[in-house]
């Protein structure tokens, strides 16, 4: 376990990598790791000085990405969402490690065999809300987490087949299930190579290919 901590709590990640890994402006996750002003940051960084996100910091922000974009939810409603939890549980990265519910206006938690109302006064209401799950982070039997990140739309339907995962290729893009990397698969493709010659080489199927290349052509538009 420590091993894993160790990976998933370093600083790789830059604010510009990781705002186009996840898909959001730069401005935004800049806010949402730094804040502004007298308003504090949702998301304490890994690293300040550079401005670097570790692992977790990327699925924390992947979080709130979700809610933001899925679930219709405010942000300060999620910031007081995170300020009520503090009353109940502590949690070094409360946005992965606490399960949330919603009702797609305010956030609510499980506490003591009741539901409460994290966005309004902590109000203790009757269980039954859409349970709020992570839906593209599993958790392996070591640890660590796995990210499977969106590609092309922030739907359920979205494939898994890009994985984003501390321990392999240092944390960079690579296809699901091996260690190759995206970047590269999308290097060789543009350099002229077929996507089924790429697939025979890698041992993978040719959508898995498709699937990298779509991948960087979106990370590259969204920087």
């Amino acid at each position: 376990m420590v091993v894993a901590d160790h990976l998933m709590e370093t600083p790789i990640y830059g604010i510009s990598e990781s705002a186009q890994y996840l898909r959001v402006p730069h401005t935004t996750l800049r806010y949402w790791v730094e804040g502004a002003r007298s308003i504090p940051p949702l998301v304490k960084l890994a690293s300040r000085e550079p401005a670097r996100l570790s692992f977790m910091n990327l699925l924390e922000c992947h979080m709130l990405s979700s809610m933001r974009a899925i679930y219709e939810l405010k942000i300060p409603k999620v910031r007081r969402a995170l300020m009520g939890l503090a009353k109940y549980v502590q949690h070094k990265h409360p946005l992965v490690e606490q399960a949330f519910q919603t009702d797609r206006r305010d956030l609510f938690i499980e506490h003591l065999g009741s539901v409460v109302n994290l966005s309004k006064g902590h109000q203790i209401l009757i269980p039954g809300v859409m349970e709020f799950y992570l839906e593209r982070i599993e958790r392996d039997p070591k640890g660590l987490f796995r990210f499977y990140p969106f590609v092309m739309e922030r739907t359920q339907n979205e494939p898994r087949l890009i994985q984003i995962n501390p321990a392999i290729g240092f944390g960079k893009p690579v296809i699901a299930g091996t260690g190759i990397s995206t970047a590269v698969v999308a290097s060789r493709f543009n350099a002229r190579e077929s996507i089924d010659d790429l697939a025979s080489e890698y041992g993978v199927k040719p959508r898995q290919i498709e699937e990298a290349i779509r991948w960087e052509q979106k990370t590259a538009i969204a920087a």
